[in-house]
């Protein structure tokens, strides 16, 4: 069964990071489901969910994608599902569709996504905002960091220190034009957004660049985890050479003058 959202037609094609919707492992006790996302223009873009098994047997979903019938009992092979994390503004969408058949699993939300008026008419149900003290559960094993920007944005990375796996979301594009539509291929490289040394958009650097020392301060935090590998929503992840791979995409913010 596929989400409640659809997705057009052309979701195949080379587009996104095949197999689609399986879990894949990167390293103990995390896995990465590819999957597809719609975006402009009427194409799709690629898409991933990082799933975090906890020392309990539990997991983690953090930006969730597409639920199906499959990828669920994948999951479930790999211990029961507790925790659905919307890590910014731009990646809860597909919450609703895990929580409809986990009613029991916790839903977890950026701080001030719960207020946005979307969120509230969507009918997904958050039930924590996660801020940096960790719940109870992901103690010694994963710690939240939030990075903020203007108007109230936010992205919650989560950095699994047994694997020393940081997690991101839109922090860092790291798209591979191959991977994408005809069409969107020339606006991801006017973006910068290309690997191997890709960044996100410029609106989501203005964003950032409003809180700009308070956004500083939060990647040179996540520098100081001295990742090894680091997992983003969009594109190629740096599967190696992580810390040094994300100080290099993240220039446009660590270089940034006042």
């Amino acid at each position: 069964m596929r989400s409640t959202t659809a997705l057009p037609d052309d979701d195949a094609g080379g587009v996104g990071y095949a197999p689609l919707d399986v879990p894949k492992q990167i390293a103990r006790d995390v896995f990465v489901v590819d999957s597809l996302l719609p975006g402009p223009i009427g194409r799709v873009i690629p898409a991933r969910m990082t799933v975090l098994r906890l020392p309990n047997g539990e997991l983690v979903l953090h930006s969730p994608t597409r639920r199906t019938a499959t990828l669920h009992a994948a999951l479930a092979c790999l211990g029961p599902i507790r925790h659905l994390v919307a890590p910014n503004g731009a990646h809860w969408m597909f919450v609703r569709d895990w929580q409809a058949v986990l009613p029991d699993a916790i839903a977890w939300a950026a701080p001030g996504l719960r207020r946005r008026a979307r969120v509230r008419r969507s009918g997904v149900r958050f039930d924590h905002d996660l801020t940096q003290d960790a719940p109870e559960a992901w103690r010694g094993a994963i710690t939240p960091i939030e990075v903020p920007g203007g108007f109230g944005f936010r992205e919650m990375a989560l950095f699994h220190a047994p694997s020393r796996t940081l997690v991101l979301t839109d922090l860092v594009l790291n798209l591979e034009p191959a991977r994408l539509p005809v069409l969107l291929r020339p606006l991801a490289r006017a973006f910068g957004s290309v690997a191997p040394d890709g960044m996100p958009p410029p609106y989501v650097r203005a964003l950032f660049r409003r809180r700009l020392w308070d956004a500083r301060l939060a990647a040179e935090r996540l520098l100081a985890c001295r990742p090894e590998r680091v997992v983003f929503a969009h594109g190629r992840w740096f599967e190696s050479d992580g810390t040094a791979r994300l100080a290099t995409s993240l220039r446009w913010l660590l270089e940034q003058r006042p």
